[in-house]
């Protein structure tokens, strides 16, 4: 199923979201609308949201978006999440619930 192309940077982001709100839309709806995935401009909008909600200080946390690419993985690939010092391996077996409760621990390091 395709969901649309990822936002490419910042700019970008920032420019979809303007022009999502200009035409009284949410970001979903407004990148449906132009061919834009939604998941991406979503992460985007969160990620820039809660900058806001921090010091101006450079910020500590960051969303990353993790968007498989269904045409260039090969079956049984392997995925590698490196933050700080924190290393993560899984494959795609790795079940919803078992990553999920790996980022939770993540979340308090």
């Amino acid at each position: 199923m395709a969901h649309g192309r990822k936002v490419r940077d910042e700019g970008e982001a920032r420019r979809c979201l303007l022009a999502a709100k200009r035409a009284g839309l949410s970001a979903g709806e407004w990148a449906r609308a132009h061919g834009i995935d939604g998941r991406s401009l979503h992460a985007w909008l969160v990620n820039l949201e809660q900058r806001r909600t921090f010091d101006p200080a450079p910020v500590a946390h960051a969303l990353v978006e993790v968007v498989p690419d269904a045409a260039h993985v090969a079956p049984g690939a392997r995925y590698v999440l490196t933050v700080a010092d924190a290393r993560v391996e899984f494959g795609d077996d790795a079940s919803a619930a078992t990553l999920r409760r790996v980022l939770e621990v993540l979340r308090t390091c």
